[in-house]
């Protein structure tokens, strides 16, 4: 568990907190071709796992309608601190799309789910996968 660092401010302490207390999942402990289900404030996106931060990510209607190549740095608070390679319940998952300059952050997630079974990469992800538990 975090112990609050004297170098950080009370609003950083206790967002860092709080994300260990509304869990998530760290992108390095998944194995490849893992299936990731991140429902946010306003979409559900479905990202699957290449390895590091690779994923193949869909699910917006404008960045990325069919799965696309995407480097997920992370999630944040909404501001510029970032936790690495994390997925967060309550935070803003952000991820590099190669055609955008800057990074793109969702809304809140509200939940994370890894299906039960890993997708093979070239079935983009079957979106008939429903079989899925929760990430704490």
């Amino acid at each position: 568990m975090f112990t609050p660092h004297p170098n950080l401010s009370d609003d950083v302490n206790r967002n860092i907190v709080g994300s260990e207390i509304e869990g998530g999942v760290f992108l390095d402990r998944l194995q490849p071709h893992c299936v990731l289900l991140i429902e946010t404030q306003h979409r559900c996106y479905m990202a699957v796992m290449l390895g590091g931060s690779q994923a193949l990510i869909s699910g917006h209607p404008q960045y990325c309608p069919e799965p696309t190549l995407v480097a997920i740095a992370g999630s944040t608070w909404g501001g510029s601190m970032l936790k690495r390679h994390f997925v967060g319940r309550g935070m803003h998952l952000e991820f590099c799309h190669p055609e955008y300059s800057t990074p793109i952050v969702t809304s809140r997630v509200q939940e994370i789910r890894e299906c039960a079974e890993r997708a093979p990469v070239l079935d983009q992800a079957a979106p008939h996968m429903v079989a899925h538990k929760a990430v704490r």
